[in-house]
């Protein structure tokens, strides 16, 4: 076994030669210490392209209309900068909600999403179903579309949409045709 040299992660080790039996290789014991790390399962969010969103903008615009007039010295300064500290965290507070984080969190689900799931929940309807299926279908393709149209415009290089949408391979021989005619020498062209 190659360990680190003073790897504290590995340190803790033992070797049982008595466990080998007829093998040639002796049995190996590391303990691995994990330390125990939080996790935030929940966190503030303003959903993005909401009324919500377009409220906070318009209320942060209204915060840099503070005075900076009246700053004569450091104090002044740091003053003001709490100040507008204060008031973006109390708009923020206003205008975001707490939102509970987990591995099936989807980033495409909205409000409509939601209403149709209770609809369907509370009747239990086959038409209820289809119709929440129907918003969900409506809902992902309109996220991707947009998500898709946001990767174009910001480079406007189709390869980096590959990554998103994951690479296919493509045939190893692709011809030129020209009116179902392959172009198979320059001449052809």
């Amino acid at each position: 076994m190659f360990l680190w040299l003073n790897s504290e992660e590995f340190d803790n080790y033992i070797i049982h030669p008595k466990w080998r039996m007829s093998s040639d290789h002796t049995p190996l014991m590391v303990n691995i210490l994990i330390f125990e790390k939080d996790v935030q399962t929940r966190k503030q969010t303003i959903i993005k392209n909401s009324k919500e969103e377009m409220r906070f903008i318009t209320k942060i615009k209204s915060v840099k209309r503070l005075n900076p007039d009246y700053i004569k010295s450091k104090k002044d300064l740091k003053q003001l900068v709490q100040e507008f500290i204060h008031n973006t965290d109390k708009i923020w507070l206003k205008h975001s909600k707490m939102v509970n984080i987990t591995r099936h969190s989807k980033s495409w689900w909205s409000k409509e999403c939601q209403r149709g799931l209770e609809k369907y929940r509370s009747s239990r309807c086959l038409e209820d179903w289809k119709n929440f299926k129907s918003i969900v279908k409506k809902i992902k393709w309109e996220f991707f579309d947009a998500k898709i149209q946001e990767i174009v415009s910001k480079s406007s290089k189709s390869q980096e949409l590959m990554n998103w949408v994951k690479k296919r391979k493509l045939s190893a021989i692709k011809a030129i045709k020209i009116n179902r005619h392959p172009c198979l020498e320059l001449d052809d062209l």
